[in-house]
């Protein structure tokens, strides 16, 4: 119990230097049917072809009229929305700031911020902090969302900073849901079931879900049905990996795979 208490502080003192302090409770805060954090992982590990997929995945999807139509369709008819990218960190520089999309022309506003970023990557793979990072961005909001979901993307597991599933602990015990995209275009030689790490280590909260990349083409389709699912709140999520299913999988291998390999990581070397 001891250990446990231990890495369960180290993930709030992880999230607590995540992100500036809080801003006050907005009196006059604007109700929406979600408020939407995009976490997108651009670590190194992603080559140039899947990083130019991804993002395209992204910018088609928010621009869809399918995608526009799920929030329009909404009890407010918009969502807040948030984006930021990670790697072994994230970086100051990462996020596009939260935004209400209730609208065509809201909506490509958004993607034209998110093509608009230059393409780059960094060292290490650290979900549990993206994770943390993500819940803290639900404190700076002048919105009250009627559902909290952290949209997170990755092609490997966690392999810097705390264990991740005290970090996706500590955001599903504040109401958060955790998503999860898992990309399987080239697996690891070491780790080929990230479907099911996702599944048992990265997502939580009522109603989470899986939806694994696992070719090319799969990407923009794949990105629009997720955030549609995501937006609408819709429960029938046929093809989708249940949270529960198959043999447990260890949420520590990727930290052990590092340390096998010799490979520390240090933040400051990438600045």
């Amino acid at each position: 119990m001891a250990m446990l208490d231990a890495l369960r502080l180290l993930a709030c003192l992880v999230c607590a230097q995540a992100a500036p302090a809080a801003s006050p409770p907005d009196a006059l805060a604007v109700d929406v049917d979600v408020e939407l954090v995009l976490a997108v992982d651009i670590s190194l590990s992603m080559d140039e072809k899947e990083f130019a997929l991804q993002r395209a995945g992204y910018v088609e999807a928010l621009r869809h009229p399918d995608f526009i139509k799920a929030v329009r369709g909404g009890a407010t008819g918009r969502i807040a929305l948030t984006y930021f990218e990670w790697a072994g960190t994230v970086r100051d520089d990462a996020i596009i700031g939260w935004q209400i999309i209730d609208s065509a022309e809201s909506a490509n506003s958004f993607a034209d911020k998110v093509a608009a970023r230059p393409f780059r990557s960094f060292r290490g793979t650290s979900i549990s902090g993206a994770l943390a990072f993500g819940t803290e961005l639900f404190d700076r909001t002048s919105f009250e969302g009627k559902r909290s979901v952290i949209d997170i993307s990755g092609d490997g597991p966690n392999n810097i900073g705390p264990p991740v599933t005290v970090t996706r602990d500590v955001a599903t015990a504040k109401g958060i849901v955790v998503n999860g995209l898992p990309i399987l275009i080239s697996p690891s030689p070491t780790f080929s079931h990230l479907d099911q790490y996702y599944a048992q280590c990265v997502t939580g909260g009522p109603g989470s879900f899986v939806l694994p990349i696992y070719a090319a083409a799969e990407f923009s389709t794949a990105i629009r049905r997720k955030l549609i699912l995501e937006v609408s709140g819709i429960r029938d999520k046929a093809g989708i990996i249940p949270i529960d299913a198959a043999t447990p999988i260890d949420c520590l291998q990727g930290e052990r795979d590092r340390r096998f390999l010799s490979d520390p990581y240090f933040p400051e070397l990438d600045r």
